[in-house]
């Protein structure tokens, strides 16, 4: 059981990171025809592209997507509620 734990921990900590280089390649206009850039998307788009469209719906920042901050927040909490099972 524990085995399972550290594996999804480990899963949620490799996502957390993925979308964190995204949103700082983000920042260099990236090249898009890139393989490792399209696959960058390809894995993080799934999750943060239903987020920046429900945060879109409530919260206006034209300029600014909080999509990726909500997202790595949303997985920490997972993360913790996965320490607190496993504890007790």
């Amino acid at each position: 059981m524990i085995a399972l734990f550290r594996i999804l921990d480990t899963i949620i900590m490799i996502y957390i990171w993925l979308i964190i280089i995204r949103a700082i390649v983000s920042w260099f206009n990236p090249n898009y025809g890139n393989p490792l850039i399209q696959l960058l998307i390809r894995l993080t788009e799934p999750v943060l592209g239903p987020v920046r469209r429900l945060v879109q719906r409530y919260i206006t920042i034209k300029t600014f997507d909080i999509s990726p901050i909500v997202v790595i927040l949303l997985l920490e909490v997972l993360r913790n509620l996965l320490i607190r099972i496993l504890v007790y």
